[in-house]
């Protein structure tokens, strides 16, 4: 399989970047999506890399962000029949709390609603394609974590710590192992891989692939995570986007060659 990186907050062989993430995947004669950044710009290096949205089977949204989501517009105007796959409980409702401040994370308004006959929800464990899987959360006390980082969705009126319950894992099954994508790994991206884990017992992990939202954790607490996922047996650790430059640099002492850092136009075989 292959992935090539759309969107993501470092450029590379001229292409535009931007803070958010859109991974391109090619796997078994299929072409999938994985998120379409913060605007169409995913779209416009699609186009410069010589990459056809149209031929796009199926769309993935990781999680309900405006970095992840707001340039689906783009992506169905250039596709006319791939459905868009999210996590049920996707919604216009995740907020970041600061002090005296709440701030809106969530897609651009009205995004969801005005494409919902190309949205599908899906709910426990969903495989789209044979050997693709979209992975729910299934660790307990997420809550926690959402609420430690002050991540908060509103519901009902009333503001609730973020569980990540709208974030899902996308599972790749290939001869050599497992491949996981998960943008943004809110949970902490070990408890993704155990995840993956516990729901394909016995299968090595090839890769993780994605963000790790480590931009702002002090530094101890990087190098624990590093260890943590040394421990599970991963094979290889590709990150960008939100993992931040100081986050890789950490995770780098840690683990040595097994990290790579993505950026724009970066296409990885695995």
């Amino acid at each position: 399989m292959r992935i090539t990186v759309l969107s993501d907050n470092l450029p590379a062989r001229g292409l535009e970047a931007e803070w958010g993430l859109s991974l391109y995947l090619e796997y078994q004669g299929h072409a999938l999506l994985l998120d379409t950044g913060a605007s169409d710009l995913f779209a416009r290096n699609a186009d410069a890399l010589g990459l056809d949205l149209g031929a796009v089977a199926l769309g993935v949204l990781s999680h309900a962000h405006w970095d992840h989501a707001d340039g689906m517009d783009a992506f169905f105007a250039r596709n006319a029949a791939a459905p868009f796959y999210l996590r049920q409980g996707c919604g216009e409702t995740c907020f970041d709390h600061f002090p005296g401040l709440w701030r809106y994370e969530g897609p651009r308004r009205g995004l969801l609603a005005r494409f919902a006959s190309r949205i599908r929800y899906v709910e426990g464990v969903f495989s789209p394609l044979p050997g693709v899987t979209l992975l729910p959360h299934t660790t307990l006390g997420l809550a926690q974590k959402g609420a430690a980082a002050g991540m908060f969705r509103l519901e009902g009126g009333q503001w609730v710590p973020d569980d990540f319950s709208h974030e899902q894992t996308l599972v790749l099954d290939t001869p050599r192992g497992l491949v996981l994508c998960n943008s943004c790994c809110h949970a902490g991206a070990d408890t993704v891989v155990r995840e993956v884990q516990a729901a394909f017992p016995g299968r090595p992990i090839r890769a993780i692939v994605g963000g790790f939202h480590l931009y702002a954790t002090p530094d101890q607490e990087v190098r624990a995570l590093a260890r943590r996922l040394r421990d599970t047996g991963v094979e290889r650790v590709l990150t960008g986007h939100c993992t931040g430059e100081r986050g890789f640099a950490l995770l780098r002492e840690e683990l040595g060659e097994m990290v790579e850092q993505f950026s724009t136009g970066l296409v990885v075989e695995l």
